[in-house]
This record gives structure tokens, sequence and C-alpha cells, in this order.
């Protein structure tokens, strides 16, 4: 199960980032964009636990963002050391540019019955809370 878990992810992640090569995007760097687009200004900390992302890994993916003029990063308010991302100007316009990806999910799982997808998520989700329970007792 495991080995289809994974198999399905990457040829999922392969087609999105197939996608969004021609925008100069990996798959991660949208995620960032797409929680911007949808929330509003994050502090860069509650960005990377909410994409589960560890710090130096986000911090890679915002560095080039700001590099390409697609998020600003600021001080946040009374804490200076705490960054605030937003979209600037040309990021709100990739945005509404690039292609909208439900498509891969709906090619995936379209026409599967719903009662097996919410077995499936079921499934996943407490084997996923198990493994990460089992990780934080050590």
């Amino acid at each position: 199960m495991a080995a289809w878990t994974k198999r399905c992810y990457f040829a999922g992640r392969a087609l999105m980032d197939a996608t969004l090569r021609p925008y100069d995007l990996g798959a991660t760097q949208w995620y960032v964009l797409w929680h911007l687009a949808n929330n509003g200004p994050t502090v860069q900390r509650d960005l990377g636990r909410t994409l589960d992302l560890e710090r130096a890994t986000l911090s890679g993916i915002i560095s080039t963002l700001v590099r390409k003029d697609l998020v600003a990063q600021t001080s946040s308010g009374d804490d200076q050391r705490q960054r605030l991302l937003t979209l600037t100007a040309a990021g709100e316009a990739l945005w509404r540019k690039l292609p909208d990806l439900s498509f891969i999910h709906d090619t995936a799982f379209g026409g599967i019955d719903e009662a097996d997808l919410a077995t499936t998520i079921h499934v996943l989700r407490s084997a996923t809370e198990r493994l990460q329970n089992l990780l934080r007792k050590d």
C-alpha cells in the first residue's frame, strides 16, 4: 500500500511540476503562492507549520520567490525577527495567469466512488497520525 501511495504522490507531483515549468515555478513554490493568494499575508514561521516544511527548506523557497519578485518579506509587527510574507504585484499577476491545477485531482480521482475515497482518506489520515505520534515519542 505504501508503495502505491508514494507512486501516486510522485505521479501527481510530476504532472504538477510539468504544468508549472513554463512559469518557472516548482510545486512547493506554487503552494506558497496559493497560500498567500488565498489567505493573505502570513508570518513565515506559521506558513512553515501550515505547509509542514522545515525552516531551512522554506527559507530557500522564500528566498527564491523574493528574488523573482513574487513575494515580499518584511518585518512583522512587534517582533522584528518574524518575517511577514506578502504577494507582490508581480506575484498577484502571475497567480492570475497560472493554470487551474484541479485537473490533476479530477484525473486521479474522478469517477471513483465517494465512499471508497472517504475510506482511503480515513485510512491514510489515521496511518499518518499514528506514525507522527510514534515519532513524537522518541
